[in-house]
């Protein structure tokens, strides 16, 4: 007893500073006055029962008055609202009047306590009421805290705290006495020392405290509100029933009661993960509690949310499905989408894989979806067919008992698809604000939806580009080979006795077919990034040299630097160089001179070509010479050039243009040499 009159008294001494302290001029020291003063003197009047051991009743009578005090102190922030004209709630007046109701009720329960003393009394104004008042105390502490924006919690996080333990500490030793048949005198005892504690959270907030804005309560948090309130009045009752159980179950008292605690915490976790029983506590909040049934932030918000999640483009349609069933608590979607030949085909569906089919888009349901712009309720057309002006829906989805609402997604004022929710779980009624809310998010979906479709059909196309501009180099080198042979033809009118030139027409010939059998291999298999290794450029050289054996005009070849290698892929370089060295000699008369020069400089091979041919002049080179299918020749495709350059930056070098016109031009191709000849 010492002990407990002890902590209580330093409970008293705390609140009473507190309310001292609080005696200025702000509005929400004086309201927090009032409840401090009372829990000083409750807790002074419970320090002298410990010490005296009389008095229960009116120590219980003064709790009680603490707690209301408390509660009105938290009422009275939520009461803010309704004056700012956040929100106008029937159920906001109604849990005012509750309060008074609550303390009648909490009175005329000790009174019975007082004039009938029974075991029954006892047990519900000494530990029923008071738990019931502690439950109350965290709901509206959680809405506080929940509620407030990110700037206001600096401000009233420690007076949640503060509360929240206050109410937490007399739930825990309410419910242990319900569960064991008393309150523990140690757990009893140590509450007044408990209560200090909390004191200076009190008094950090109020010091912070001083901005009075009202608080606006979501949806969320409601639901939240009345799901935590609920559990906790159920537990409380079936701990209750449980305690009778084991007091009129003789030796079988502990083992029902045991029985019937699990039995109601396993129904209360059923009922909590039941997603029918949250879908109907949400609806039947909205509808009782708040003008709009829609939180409209939190709801765009996770729409938005739900619809970027995860990679770009992957799961779009079941996403978007997803989010708009969300909207209206359906467990299960499918989408139709308008597809190039004019049908509407199923492309995805969310928990619904048995309503398939499709339709036309001159079908009259289509035609009607696209004119009216309605969100259809099925059921009320089935009731009233004359809300689709003529047209009935297809078959497979009239047959469907299942489906609810038909949403027509718009891209542009155009049908792009059609989407079919399942009755909801909550049994929300179909209504204009229901209406409108999805039409809202059906122009988002839609985008969304479009923006996938574009982006696949941009992956196509590319893959196409990529497939044709590969064709267009295979076709660009068949065309150098057709050249190169026909020249060859030409000349064996004239030459054909002569040993060099046969000898020069057969390797001729060879390199063209090797030539030819390495591009049908290309084109054939995956590309292979191992194919690129280390290239001896004097080789490489020497090869593209005899390619050109055929030309009357003959390239000289000067290597200045025999030991330069580059990493690259062999075929495709030497059809580069080959390229550059062929529109030299094609670009200059048969009495001109080609000439092709490898040499060094610092990290660089440089592979020079040089010719004394027509020529170009500044504006072609800066505008039309890279430019892919650009040609000045009738029967050139324009990309050799282009894919030169393009390897060659691809490579990491570069290739520079120096000509003047009527003075021929010269060519230098540039690439990095590897480590290890950078080194040497």
């Amino acid at each position: 007893m010492p002990v407990a009159s002890a902590s209580y008294g330093l409970g008293a001494v705390a609140f009473a500073l507190l309310a001292l302290a609080c005696r200025r001029s702000g509005n929400t020291e004086l309201r927090l006055q009032l409840p401090a003063a009372i829990s000083s003197v409750w807790a002074l009047l419970a320090a002298g029962q410990a010490w005296l051991e009389v008095g229960r009743e009116l120590v219980a009578l003064l709790e009680m008055g603490r707690n209301l005090a408390w509660l009105w102190f938290l009422w009275r922030g939520l009461q803010r609202l309704r004056d700012g004209d956040t929100f106008d709630s029937p159920g906001l007046a109604g849990l005012g009047r509750g309060l008074p109701l609550l303390a009648a009720t909490a009175l005329l329960a000790q009174a019975s306590a007082l004039l009938w003393p029974n075991r029954l009394t006892g047990l519900v104004a000494y530990v029923l009421l008071p738990n019931l008042m502690a439950i109350f105390g965290m709901v509206l502490v959680e809405q506080f805290y929940r509620n407030a924006r990110a700037q206001e919690r600096w401000g009233i996080k420690f007076l949640c705290l503060a509360l929240g333990g206050l109410f937490a500490y007399d739930f825990y030793l309410y419910s242990e006495a319900m569960l064991f048949g008393g309150v523990s005198a140690d757990t009893w005892a140590a509450r007044g020392a408990v209560n200090a504690l909390l004191v200076p959270l009190l008094w950090v907030s109020v010091r912070r405290r001083t901005d009075n804005r009202p608080l606006a309560i979501s949806h969320r948090m409601a639901f939240h509100s009345v799901a935590l309130v609920g559990a906790g009045i159920y537990l409380m009752l079936m701990a209750a029933a449980g305690y009778y159980l084991r007091i009129v179950g003789g030796d079988w008292g502990t083992l029902l009661q045991t029985v019937f605690l699990f039995g109601a915490i396993a129904l209360l976790l059923v009922t909590v993960f039941s997603g029918v029983a949250r879908a109907r506590l949400r609806v039947f909040l909205s509808k009782h509690f708040f003008h709009y049934r829609y939180d409209y932030r939190e709801e765009w918000l996770r729409f938005t949310a739900l619809l970027t999640a995860g990679d770009p483009g992957a799961r779009v349609h079941e996403r978007s499905l997803e989010a708009m069933a969300g909207l209206v608590e359906s467990p299960a979607a499918a989408l139709w989408m308008k597809q190039d030949d004019g049908h509407f085909r199923r492309v995805a569906h969310w928990n619904w894989s048995d309503l398939n089919g499709q339709f036309s888009s001159d079908h009259p349901f289509a035609q009607f979806l696209e004119t009216s712009h309605w969100v259809l309720d099925l059921h009320e057309c089935e009731d009233q067919p004359d809300l689709l002006g003529g047209a009935t829906a297809p078959t497979w989805l009239a047959g469907e008992p299942r489906a609810w609402l038909v949403i027509p997604l718009f891209w542009h004022e155009s049908l792009l698809g059609v989407m079919v929710l399942a009755d909801s779980l909550g049994k929300v009624a179909f209504d204009w604000e229901v209406s409108d809310l999805l039409k809202t998010a059906a122009r988002q979906a839609a985008a969304h939806l479009a923006q996938a479709r574009a982006a696949e059909a941009l992956i196509v196309a590319r893959q196409f580009e990529s497939f044709n501009r590969a064709a267009a180099f295979v076709v660009h080198d068949i065309k150098n080979l057709v050249a190169q042979l026909t020249l060859l033809l030409a000349n064996a009118q004239r030459h054909k006795h002569k040993p060099e030139f046969q000898d020069d027409m057969l390797a001729t010939i060879e390199s063209s077919v090797a030539r030819m059998n390495r591009m049908l291999i290309k084109l054939r298999d995956k590309p292979d990034a191992a194919s690129s290794r280390e290239v001896v450029l004097v080789d490489l050289l020497h090869e593209v040299m005899r390619s050109k054996s055929a030309f009357s005009l003959k390239p000289t070849l000067e290597i200045l630097a025999p030991e330069l290698r580059v990493r690259a892929e062999p075929e495709k370089l030497t059809r580069v160089v080959g390229h550059i060295v062929q529109n030299a000699i094609e670009a200059t008369p048969y009495t001109g001179k080609v000439g092709v020069t490898l040499n060094r400089s610092d990290h660089w091979a440089e592979i020079v070509v040089a010719d004394t041919g027509a020529g170009m002049d500044d504006a072609f080179i800066r505008e039309r010479l890279f430019r892919p299918f650009d040609s000045t020749k009738g029967t050139g495709m324009g990309i050799g050039a282009y894919e030169c350059k393009s390897y060659i930056q691809e490579l990491g070098g570069d290739i520079t243009v120096e000509s003047q016109p009527g003075q021929g031009s010269r060519f230098t191709l540039r690439f990095p040499l590897p480590p290890a000849v950078v080194i040497n």
